[in-house]
């Protein structure tokens, strides 16, 4: 019995320990011996806490004995992607550059989600300091695809997706600054939710562009996203009960999200929009021509401010990065602060301008990658395949991060093709019930 619970929801695990049913030393304990005996385990953890999961686990079984349950989520355990702060054990951030880093005390959103009794694991792997949507890491580890063994797991929340994805944890905390909840979600046929850029408190997260940084919860259902994401801000989930499509208008978005597009995302979209529109949902398809303009922004936000971030580190010892993040990173230093200044300018306009065609919708959605998770090994040989391909990854899933908006991914069925949902920023809970009825519509 024990075994199958390394692949029930975690909201299935704390019914379970509300009932009775499952008591929270055990699961825990069930789940770390799932990790020591995991062939892979070492490319998806990048540390375990086994002592603090065991202490919160009998904690959380003395409350459920007690009938003092903090959450609903109370004794069910998690990972935690290493760029989170974990107090008295390292967090490094997939990078040499921070080796040996331990820092003093949680992560805001680690200490929210102890107070609510979720159970931690430990630190999972990463892209590099979180600058890659491809989830290739030769510095630390890159973890393995669910779907295909020697393609990448996507990034830069690789591990988060693989611990979920392997039976090695009921959910994992990401962070989402162009993709990095919601790509490695779609390639391991998961749910992922971005939430809104300041929603989730970053205190105590390494960060990589703030100005776009948002945490989020990769997991196996609707229902575990928002359980998760009331428990990292302390507050209540939505209800969704009765979730339904009646009356809802949904906008496929055609600009920069269908020319790249390929074979089998491609089909997955196209069965999940059948699948969404037999269930009741109302579909029109748009092109919005200021989404292809606001995209070409993208080099001077995101490479300027990552590298205005980490540029004293990197440049103080450049060799123990992998070479292409480096030049990623690099690449921030071709822009000067007018650049910078005009592109949020016209950032804020953009956002202004979509803000006025989508507003008769109740969310937008596209394929989450136009791309399937490409070969590790070719990613490491062939430069130009490298870039090519991290761009395509993360094209989609930028627009969510550019006009800030809140994210939800949901397996189509196929294999590593995800359908991304998107609603206005502060919508998560509206977010959450179109995301419940398509789930039950894509089932």
């Amino acid at each position: 019995m024990s075994e199958d619970w390394l692949w029930q929801t975690a909201a299935e695990l704390g019914r379970g320990i509300g009932a009775g049913r499952i008591d929270p030393v055990a699961l825990t304990d069930t789940y770390l011996a799932a990790i020591d005996g995991h062939a892979d385990s070492a490319r998806i953890y990048a540390r375990t806490t086994p002592d603090r999961a065991r202490a919160e686990a009998k904690a959380a079984a003395e409350r459920a004995r007690a009938g003092l349950r903090r959450s609903p989520l109370d004794g069910v355990p998690i990972s935690w992607k290493d760029l989170y702060d974990s107090a008295g054990v390292a967090t490094e951030g997939g990078s040499a550059l921070l080796k040996g880093r331990v820092p003093e005390r949680d992560a805001r959103l680690l200490a929210n989600a102890t107070a609510a009794g979720l159970v931690c694991l430990g630190k999972t792997h990463l892209s590099e300091l979180a600058f890659s949507g491809l989830g290739l890491n030769p510095v630390t580890a890159t973890p393995p695809n669910a779907n295909d063994p020697e393609a990448v797991p996507g990034g830069s929340s690789s591990g988060a997706a693989a611990s979920v994805a392997f039976g090695l944890a009921a959910a994992g905390i990401g962070s989402d600054t162009g993709g990095s909840v919601r790509v490695p979600a779609a390639w391991n046929d998961l749910v992922g939710l971005k939430s809104s850029h300041g929603r989730l408190s970053l205190a105590g997260a390494l960060p990589l562009c703030e100005s776009f940084d948002t945490a989020g919860p990769l997991c196996r259902s609707v229902e575990d996203a928002a359980l998760l994401l009331a428990a990292l801000e302390g507050g209540r989930a939505p209800d969704l009960r009765g979730a339904a499509f009646r009356g809802t208008r949904l906008m496929v978005l055609t600009t920069g999200t269908m020319d790249a597009l390929r074979d089998e995302p491609r089909a997955g979209f196209e069965s999940a929009i059948d699948r969404l529109q037999a269930a009741g949902a109302e579909i029109e398809w748009r092109e919005i021509p200021l989404v292809a303009e606001m995209l070409k922004l993208s080099p001077v936000l995101y490479a300027t401010e990552a590298y205005g971030t980490w540029k004293e580190t990197i440049e103080a010892a450049p060799d123990k990065m992998f070479p292409m993040i480096l030049e990623r990173f690099r690449g921030g230093a071709a822009f000067g602060g007018a650049d910078f200044v005009a592109a949020w300018r016209d950032l804020r306009r953009y956002r202004a301008g979509w803000a006025r065609e989508a507003a008769q919708y109740d969310a937008v959605i596209i394929p989450t990658t136009p791309n399937m998770p490409p070969n590790a090994a070719r990613l490491m040989e062939d430069h130009s395949y490298y870039v090519t391909e991290n761009l395509l990854t993360l094209s989609h899933t930028r627009i969510g991060n550019l006009l800030d908006l809140c994210g939800l991914t949901l397996p189509t069925g196929l294999p590593s093709a995800g359908v991304l949902f998107m609603a206005p920023p502060g919508q998560e809970e509206r977010l959450l019930r179109i995301g419940a009825a398509a789930e039950a519509a894509l089932a």
